[in-house]
């Protein structure tokens, strides 16, 4: 009688023991990229960024032809008081009070998005510094989620001051025009420590849009706004920005 011969299926070494690590890796690279996060951040602290994720984005991906990249880092004291003040009475008038995250401006922006009229965002400058730092341009939650966990890095770990002398040196204010010095010198042929209140109105106006909103001359749309932005201004007053400066 012929010996039967049995046959072993084919078995992939170690595939079980991947499959049932799966979960242990995952922690693994959670952690990892929490203490890199929680280890960048508190860098920047005191380092000022050489390359940020939006100009990388930028430099890859621009919605149109940049025919120069423009940006030279300053301190706060050497941007002008007046585009400081401009950009929190555009941009986040409660910078000075709140945690990172404005609840009302939120809230007021979801209102105004149900009208269906335009869309507006209810975004803190530290979120937008978070953003401007760290994230990539596609809306989803998972990137709403990382952005907010590195907005509250950024609001425990900086001060006031600092959050807002970063926003101001990597902000976009036109294709290839990064920081106040940057857009001081392009469009006003100044440095920002000199810049006039209606000068800094002009390129706060823009900020929402750098992309499509002329500065200098101004579009319709800026002269209207950087009108609105000069009022706020005058109420928010000096005191505004001796707090933010004075902040912990």
């Amino acid at each position: 009688m012929a010996a039967v011969t049995r046959i072993t299926p084919l078995t992939l070494p170690g595939r079980r023991w991947q499959w049932r690590q799966l979960p242990r890796l995952l922690v693994i690279l959670l952690l990892w990229a929490l203490l890199g996060s929680l280890l960048s951040v508190a860098l920047l602290r005191f380092i000022d960024p050489p390359m940020w994720s939006w100009r990388l984005l930028r430099a890859i991906a621009p919605p149109a032809p940049i025919e120069q990249v423009r940006h030279q880092w300053v301190d706060l004291n050497q941007i002008s008081p007046a585009l400081q003040l401009a950009v929190v009475a555009a941009e986040d008038q409660r910078f000075a009070d709140h945690s990172g995250f404005d609840l009302n401006a939120i809230q007021a922006a979801l209102r105004h998005n149900e009208q269906g009229r335009s869309v507006r965002g209810g975004s803190t400058l530290t979120q937008q510094t978070a953003k401007n730092l760290f994230m990539w341009s596609e809306r989803s939650f998972l990137r709403k989620g990382v952005e907010a966990w590195f907005t509250l890095l950024i609001e425990l770990g900086w001060d006031k001051a600092r959050i807002l002398e970063v926003y101001l040196n990597i902000v976009e204010f036109g294709p290839g025009i990064y920081g106040a010095e940057a857009a001081a010198r392009h469009y006003f042929n100044k440095p920002a420590a000199r810049l006039s209140s209606y000068e800094a109105s002009l390129l706060a106006a823009a900020l929402p849009n750098p992309w499509r909103y002329q500065v200098n001359p101004p579009s319709p749309y800026v002269a209207k706004r950087s009108t609105w932005i000069r009022r706020q201004m005058g109420q928010l007053g000096r005191v505004t920005l001796d707090r933010i400066h004075q902040a912990p």
